[in-house]
C-alpha cells in the first residue's frame, strides 16, 4: 500500500504541497497538461529549484497576466464541473473548496454560498488545490499520515483587515488535529494548507512503519529564522501487511422512529460516504424496543453524517468518538466468468491474496442467467485465482 507522509516541520501551504509533490516525481509537463483542462486563463506557472539552509527543493510560483476577480464557491464548482478533469480529481478539489467555504462562513457568520473567495478564490489557490488533487492521483496515494502541525503567532493582513495567527478559518479547519506552538512569528499553516491536509490525512501521530521510495521538498515563499521553510513529503510502502488509520464513530439510540425509515437512512449515509452503517436491536427506557444506530466515517465527512442523522431520524443527540482501525490493502479488479464480467475486491493479507466478489454484481448475473447465486460466486473465485496475478496492482 502506497503511503504519503507529511513532515510539516515548518508548516504547510498550498504552494508548498504542490511543489513537494512535483519534487517527489510528478512530471511538470503532465501537471500543466491536466491543469489546462480547467476553464481558467490568464496565468502562468513557474517551477524552479531553490535552497533553504542548504536543502534544495521545488518552488511553485503562479503569475497572473491581469488582475483577477474574486469567486464564490458556486463559481468554483461550475468551473470544475465544466472541466474535463478526472472525476476523482474534481471530487477531491470540490471537497477541499467546500471545507474552506464552510470555515470562512462560520468565521463571518454567513453561509458557504455567500462567501467570496478572496485569497482562496485567487488563481494561485485554485492551481494549488486542483494541482494537488491531480498529483495525488498520479502518484496513486492510498493513505496519508502526518506529524502534528506547528502553528505560528502574530498577525496577518488580508482582505478583511488584520487578523490574529493562526487565521480564524485555519483554526476551524484544524479542528480535531493535533497542533503545537512553534514559537515563530508569522503564518506557518495557511487556510489552503489546512484544508488540503485535513482532507487527505487520516493520522497525525508521526511517521508510520514504511519503506521509503522517494522524498520531495516544497519551498515556501518566506525565510524562517530557525529552520528551512519547506514541506517534506515521503512516499513509501507499508512495512506491515496492514495499515492503521483513524475513523470517527457516530452513535445514537432511537426508540420512536418508524422502522420503515431505517433502510432509507442507511442508504443516504452510505451514499454520502459513510464507511459502514449498523443497526443493533436494543431495549430502551420503559422497555421500548429500539435500535442503536452506528456510523463509521472519516473525519472530513463527520458534519455531513450528523446532518443526515438529524435530518432523517428522530434523534435529538449523537455521540461521537475517534477510533483507530487496522486495514488490509485492497484493490478493485474485474474477473471474466461464464456469467460475464464481475467486479471483485482483491484483499492482501499476511498469507496472500483473497478474492471477494461484489454482491450486487453477482446478484445481477444470477438473475440474468437464472442460476443460483452461489454458482456465480464459485465461478468468480475460480476464475479470479486463475487470472489475477499478485503482481498485478494499480500504481
Amino acid at each position: 500500500m502506497s503511503i504519503l507522509f507529511f513532515d510539516c516541520f515548518a508548516g504547510i501551504s498550498g504552494d508548498m504541497t504542490l511543489a513537494a509533490l512535483i519534487d517527489l516525481g510528478v512530471p511538470v509537463r503532465y501537471l500543466k497538461q491536466e491543469l489546462k483542462k480547467l476553464p481558467l486563463q490568464g496565468y502562468s506557472m513557474q517551477i524552479h529549484t531553490e535552497e533553504r539552509m542548504g536543502v534544495s527543493g521545488k518552488k511553485v510560483t503562479v503569475k497572473l497576466a491581469a488582475a483577477h476577480h474574486h469567486r464564490t464557491l458556486s463559481d468554483i464548482q461550475r468551473m470544475l464541473n465544466r472541466s474535463v478533469l478526472d472525476t476523482t480529481v474534481k471530487d477531491h478539489s470540490l471537497h477541499i473548496f467546500s471545507r474552506i467555504a464552510q470555515a470562512e462562513a462560520e468565521v463571518h457568520h454567513t453561509t458557504p454560498d455567500a462567501v467570496h473567495f478572496h485569497e482562496v478564490g485567487a488563481v494561485d489557490s485554485i492551481i494549488d488545490i486542483v494541482g494537488t488533487a491531480i498529483a495525488m492521483q498520479y502518484l496513486g496515494i492510498q493513505t496519508c499520515s502526518s506529524t502534528p502541525l506547528p502553528l505560528g503567532r502574530g498577525f496577518v493582513t488580508c482582505h478583511h483587515g488584520t487578523l490574529p495567527l493562526p487565521a480564524p478559518a485555519t483554526v476551524l479547519l484544524l479542528k480535531g488535529i493535533p497542533v503545537y506552538d512553534a514559537g515563530i512569528e508569522g503564518e506557518l499553516v495557511t487556510p489552503t494548507g489546512a484544508a488540503i491536509i485535513s482532507h487527505y490525512v487520516q493520522r497525525f501521530d508521526g511517521m508510520p512503519a514504511m519503506t521509503i521510495r522517494a522524498c520531495g521538498y516544497g519551498v515556501g515563499h518566506r525565510t524562517l529564522p530557525d529552520r528551512p521553510n519547506m514541506l517534506r513529503l515521503m512516499l513509501g510502502d507499508a512495512s506491515e501487511a496492514f495499515t492503521t488509520d483513524e475513523v470517527v464513530v457516530l452513535e445514537t439510540n432511537i426508540d420512536d422512529m418508524n422502522p420503515e425509515y431505517a433502510g432509507y437512512v442507511m442508504e443516504r449515509l452510505l451514499a454520502a460516504g459513510a464507511l459502514d452503517v449498523m443497526f443493533v436491536p436494543a431495549y430502551m427506557k420503559k422497555n421500548r424496543p429500539g435500535i442503536v444506530l452506528s456510523v463509521i466515517c472519516a473525519e472530513h465527512t463527520r458534519q455531513k453524517m450528523l446532518h443526515i442523522l438529524f435530518q432523517e431520524t428522530t434523534t435529538a443527540g449523537v455521540r461521537s468518538c475517534r477510533m483507530q482501525r487496522s486495514v488490509l490493502p485492497r484493490r478493485e479488479e474485474v474477473v471474466m466468468t461464464r456469467f460475464g464480467a464481475i467486479q471483485v475486491k482483491v484483499i492482501t493479507g499476511p498469507d496472500g491474496e483473497r478474492i471477494v466478489p461484489e454482491f450486487e454484481a453477482c446478484r445481477r448475473a444470477a438473475q440474468h442467467h437464472n442460476v443460483p447465486l452461489r454458482d456465480v460466486y464459485t465461478a468468480v473465485v475460480v476464475s479470479g485465482k486463475q487470472t489475477i496475478s499478485p503482481a498485478k496492482k494499480k500504481p
